[in-house]
């Protein structure tokens, strides 16, 4: 109950932290205009990381609102105080994250991304799974191997940062906070965040429905969900590679270049999906059995496989997309694409469930992707040629010094 708060904060959080990327690459070797950058780019995931923790910190609140049992709820003991607590310092180490892939550190991101995971893996065994003669400590030992492994890395991004950058030696407190410069951040990254939340919100709703069909179609639903989720790492981890990339070319006013990266992006996505795509219908009989011991489920799960690899493609297509956008600080068309075609989505999710099964439903999903995907690539096109149009006029969109890059440019530029 608690993870079902704590998962879209911390996406929510990523999502809006995102935005900070494209203000970072043109000022990649200019110190002095990168660290105001940085130091409001912290402030904000301040307040949007505080925002979401006291989300997390409420699920004994929004629990007793919806009629969650007070035994229940009575078994959380810390663990929201504890996961709002870890959603601070997610959004922290996300605000580094973005500056050091912007600057093209993202070999330095994994190492802290390994490290985390290490550190929640080591911890969970001693702390929840107890061990020989160690005490398990269930829920709050789950609590504790979630926040150590935030705090890691946080640690290691913010140290990264202060040490292998060209901020080397230059102190990183937030210092006084810049509204106006905070606002320029946010009008890109809120937008993302929301986002993030509608995406949460229907494919909740995508949830719901299934378990209407029968506790089969639930089960099937939810591991077909995880398998999904699994693969479109592949698009988030490209997608955040583009950003500099798109985010340089705009800035310079390379047309050529920003449709060259997008292309580059779709075709490196689509090629690692087929892989893995490839891996798992060739190996399903080996990987199933590791997302359900059900052996009733397992053939129905193998038979949604194809519908699984569908929406892969598709979710991966109006991902790169989006981040596409994200490099030309235009992420309101992503926010509205995603409202569109999944507020559709949600308002015949129930019927189409009711009428066609989980088939139907998932053939639903893959659909509102490739509308997603559509709309978001023509968006793509239509600022990018406002970019180029803007540089050969000398307009305000036109290549700036780094110095100068974030003073000049309003959020919707």
């Amino acid at each position: 109950m608690t993870v079902a708060v704590f998962a879209p904060a911390t996406a929510t959080v990523a999502g809006a932290l995102r935005g900070v990327m494209p203000f970072v690459v043109p000022c990649k070797s200019a110190p002095d205009a990168l660290l105001p950058i940085v130091r409001n780019a912290m402030w904000l995931a301040s307040v949007v990381g505080g925002v979401c923790a006291a989300a997390v910190a409420s699920v004994p609140l929004i629990g007793g609102a919806v009629g969650v049992p007070a035994a229940v709820l009575g078994q959380l003991g810390v663990l929201p105080w504890l996961l709002a607590a870890t959603v601070l310092l997610v959004a922290l180490g996300q605000s580094a994250t973005s500056v050091l892939v912007a600057l093209g550190h993202s070999a330095q991101v994994m190492r802290a991304g390994l490290l985390s995971t290490a550190t929640s893996v080591t911890l969970s065994v001693l702390l929840v799974g107890a061990p020989g003669p160690l005490p398990g400590y269930g829920l709050t030992g789950a609590g504790v191997a979630m926040l150590a492994a935030a705090l890691v890395g946080a640690w290691v991004n913010r140290s990264t940062l202060r040490r292998r950058t060209v901020l080397a030696g230059r102190p990183l407190h937030p210092g006084r906070p810049d509204p106006r410069e905070m606002l320029r951040l946010a009008a890109v990254g809120i937008p993302l965040a929301g986002t993030v939340l509608i995406k949460f919100a229907v494919l909740g709703v995508l949830t719901f429905a299934a378990a209407r069909v029968g506790t089969d179609s639930a089960a099937v639903h939810s591991v077909s969900e995880s398998l999904v989720n699994v693969m479109f790492a592949v698009a988030v981890a490209v997608g955040q590679a583009m950003v500099p990339l798109t985010a340089g070319y705009a800035s310079a006013g390379d047309v050529a270049g920003l449709r060259r990266s997008l292309r580059a992006g779709v075709g490196l996505t689509l090629g690692a999906v087929a892989v893995l795509g490839a891996a798992l219908l060739l190996l399903r009989h080996s990987v199933v059995p590791l997302f359900t011991s059900d052996a009733a489920l397992r053939p129905q799960v193998v038979g949604q496989l194809p519908l699984v690899l569908l929406v892969v493609v598709t979710d991966a297509l109006q991902a790169v997309a989006g981040f596409a956008l994200i490099g030309l600080k235009r992420t309101t068309p992503s926010l509205v694409s995603t409202a569109v075609w999944f507020g559709a989505l949600a308002a015949v999710a129930v019927p189409v469930a009711e009428a066609g099964g989980l088939t139907a439903l998932w053939a639903a999903l893959a659909c509102a992707n490739l509308l997603q995907a559509v709309t978001k690539s023509v968006s793509f096109r239509t600022h990018s040629a406002r970019v180029g149009a803007s540089a050969s006029s000398g307009g305000p969109g036109a290549p700036t010094d780094p110095a100068g890059a974030l003073r000049n440019r309003g959020p919707a530029q």
